[in-house]
């Protein structure tokens, strides 16, 4: 499909449930090769976008648009270009793996069965069992492969990495990079923020069905409060930190530094460097970090 920038646009984009909201005045654009992480804890509205972008269910206002392409009017010629994993994937119990995917590939009118070998295989999937007799975390990588097995030029996915194993989850984050490197571009859908911290660029985060922020995840992890320790030759007093951009809480027992720092590390660590460094440990901020401070009120 040729591709159209952006990829994804959300305008204004609304959905109440009668008097209770789903999501509320969403305006959000993915570029194209891009994995976009949306953040939120179970019940923000994570899962009614996905299903307003797919048309499962309509918007009470705004709109929403793929590769160009009105989400409720062209629905149908998205969805031949979409690939979709939801919170609660349906499968055919009955079905084995194989004849499931057979299956779903009729439906597409066909796909590379080689590159479908190659998904279950590094997804290490049982493919000759019925779907009914597998474990949750068998059944996922299932409805992983289904997403992905006809190339689609978007990829949808709501909590994917659900009952996988660590190993298999590292194949997952393998088969992402290689989606996008194709110029794919994907929506990650997550409330574990560790998970989309070293495949996403740029998240957004929504809370109580308002987004919060769309920022690069570089740009949200440097607005956080680090924590540094740093261990001198000798004994220090606080004074000789005091007035540095971006640096609270000092606290100095005799040959140790504690302290918190926003920012740049510059100036702090040109200051430490006129005296004798035996060690130093920093706390870089983690993506939960930043998640609390939304959530938190911080």
């Amino acid at each position: 499909m040729t591709q159209y920038s952006p990829a994804l646009e959300l305008i204004n984009l609304s959905k109440y449930y009668g008097k209770h909201r789903g999501v509320i005045d969403l305006n959000i654009s993915v570029n194209p090769g891009e994995i976009f992480g949306y953040l939120g804890p179970n019940g923000a509205g994570k899962s009614t976008t996905m299903r307003l972008l797919l048309d499962f269910i309509r918007p009470t206002s705004g709109s929403a648009r793929i590769f160009g392409l009105d989400t409720q009017s062209e629905s149908l010629a998205i969805r031949r270009h979409v690939g979709y994993l939801s919170t609660a994937p349906a499968l055919y119990g009955n079905l084995t793996a194989q004849e499931f995917l057979r299956y779903c590939s009729n439906l597409k009118g066909g796909c590379d069965w080689s590159y479908v070998h190659n998904l279950t295989e590094r997804l290490d999937c049982d493919m000759n069992r019925k779907i009914d007799t597998l474990s949750h975390g068998n059944k996922q990588k299932i409805a992983i492969v289904r997403a992905f097995m006809h190339r689609p030029a978007l990829v949808i996915l709501d909590e994917p990495t659900t009952g996988l194993d660590p190993l298999v989850q590292h194949e997952f984050e393998n088969i992402l990079r290689e989606t996008v490197e194709d110029g794919n571009t994907v929506l990650l859908s997550s409330h574990i923020l560790s998970e989309v911290e070293g495949l996403c660029d740029r998240v957004g985060i929504i809370r109580e069905g308002q987004l919060v922020a769309v920022e690069q995840v570089a740009d949200l992890k440097a607005k956080q409060v680090r924590e540094l320790q740093i261990t001198f030759g000798s004994d220090i007093t606080e004074q000789l930190f005091e007035g540095i951009d971006g640096v609270t809480n000092i606290l100095v027992d005799g040959r140790h530094l504690k302290c918190d720092i926003t920012g740049s590390l510059d100036e702090l660590i040109k200051r430490a460097s006129e005296l004798q460094v035996l060690d130093i440990v920093t706390q870089a901020p983690s993506l939960e970090d930043v998640f609390l401070a939304y959530y938190g009120g911080k």
